[in-house]
């Protein structure tokens, strides 16, 4: 995702101070290691999902803490979906496991 040029601050700020409420839904909805990473306004996620990634998405999407939280980052977050609204994704192309 992009953020809003000058609010990186403020969505790290944000996620340091997460909702309790947040973090039970994310793990209710299937997300197990999940991180986020940050290079000036650009942000990449990677989680793990029970069982799948839609999913987790799916259930997540259905909960109110999402709703609230989604609506909190009005004027930090730029764009995080495509031109079609779905979330902007990377294709895994290589993994160390896979090769030992």
């Amino acid at each position: 995702m992009e953020l809003v040029p000058g609010a990186e601050a403020e969505y790290v700020r944000r996620h340091d101070e997460i909702w309790p409420d947040m973090v039970a839904a994310l793990t209710a909805s299937g997300f197990r290691n999940y991180s986020l990473f940050r290079r000036g306004a650009s942000v990449i996620g990677y989680a793990e999902c029970e069982p799948d990634v839609a999913t987790a998405n799916t259930a997540m999407a259905a909960t109110e803490v999402n709703s609230r939280w989604a609506a909190s980052f009005d004027g930090v977050i730029a764009s995080m979906t495509d031109n079609e609204g779905n979330l902007v994704d990377f294709t895994q192309l290589w993994h160390l496991e896979d090769h030992r």
